[in-house]
């Protein structure tokens, strides 16, 4: 068995809450060690062609650039980044032992854990989908919203989460499509009621999405959708699809050992990143099922580098 590697902080997770937290955890001299995963490194970002909403690019700038800069920036300090993965921790301990990609052989030994894993999108799983993500598919209409003025566009959901984001779009476009698995919505009432009343909302019920059609270079161009009683199709000059069915934070290795809400993110004490385990903190999407945005990513991995600082000072570490 190799020697452990032994850090001051750990975080695990690469998206804008995790390079945002070893930025702060490098420059307060912590020597954070980041472990990016195999799956995603960098997070949603990485899949993201354009961001126009995020501080200080009013020229815009891609998913992938800015998280490019995040990690300079964060390098620039001091942070030492691994591309694996930890695939468990035991916290029955103190300092927590910490397993890399299933290898028991390999050890991190971390007085501090920051948790920035993020999280997933769920899709239709749709191979037209895969091929569109970006080029008029989105899983954020307050992402993407704006790039979609004055067009017919479609959402599928019937939530509160597609309500919201349907409202939201309406904004934008001429009309807004909801197509909903059932003949009802999911959605609380008031969500429900708003959505229906709404003159630009128009409901396609027990509908589900069939194909996508467009290329990465013109984008989408219509939208074919099934009848689930009949089976009959119908195809729609939608320009662009929103999947609004819910998201899955990266949270599955910390059941029965942290506290989550009924979605599965994790729980955090209120007005701070502590969990309910001293030394693990939680940011970004892994714990926020309600905003889920870059900024607001980035400002939680600040709050929880600045409280595992301070709960180390107070430990004396």
């Amino acid at each position: 068995m190799s020697e452990p590697t032994h850090v001051k902080v750990l975080i695990i997770g690469a998206g804008p809450a995790g390079l945002t937290a070893a930025l702060y955890a490098a420059r307060a001299e912590l020597k954070p060690l980041v472990m990016e995963g195999w799956k995603s490194p960098g997070g949603q970002l990485m899949i993201t062609t354009d961001v126009e909403n995020y501080p200080g690019f009013p020229d815009g700038i891609t998913g992938p650039e800015i998280i490019e800069l995040f990690r300079k920036q964060a390098e620039r300090f001091g942070t030492e980044f691994r591309q694996e993965a930890i695939s468990a921790v035991d916290v029955s301990s103190w300092p927590y032992r910490c397993v890399v990609d299933e290898d028991e052989d390999e050890i991190v030994i971390a007085d501090s854990i920051i948790i920035a894993s993020g999280a997933d999108a769920k899709w239709l799983g749709l191979e037209d989908e895969k091929r569109l993500v970006n080029y008029g598919v989105s899983a954020c209409a307050t992402c993407d919203g704006a790039f979609f003025k004055g067009v017919e566009i479609g959402i599928v959901g019937g939530g509160d989460t597609a309500m919201e984001e349907a409202m939201f779009l309406t904004r934008y476009g001429t009309k807004v499509h909801v197509v909903v698995r059932r003949d009802e919505l999911r959605a609380s009432k008031i969500m429900a009621a708003r959505a229906l009343a709404h003159e630009k909302i128009e409901f396609h019920w027990n509908q589900v999405v069939d194909a996508i059609a467009g290329t990465p270079e013109i984008g989408v161009t219509s939208v074919t959708t099934k009848n689930t009683k009949t089976g009959e199709t119908t195809e729609y000059p939608w320009k662009a699809l929103f999947i609004a069915i819910g998201h899955k934070p990266n949270a599955e290795m910390w059941k029965g050992i942290l506290d989550m809400d009924d979605l599965g993110y994790l729980v955090t004490k209120p007005g701070s990143t502590y969990t309910n385990v001293d030394g693990v903190f939680a940011c970004g999407d892994v714990a926020d099922h309600v905003y889920r945005q870059a900024i607001t990513a980035a400002g939680t991995g600040c709050s929880a580098a600045i409280d595992a600082e301070r709960w180390l000072e107070v430990r004396g570490e």
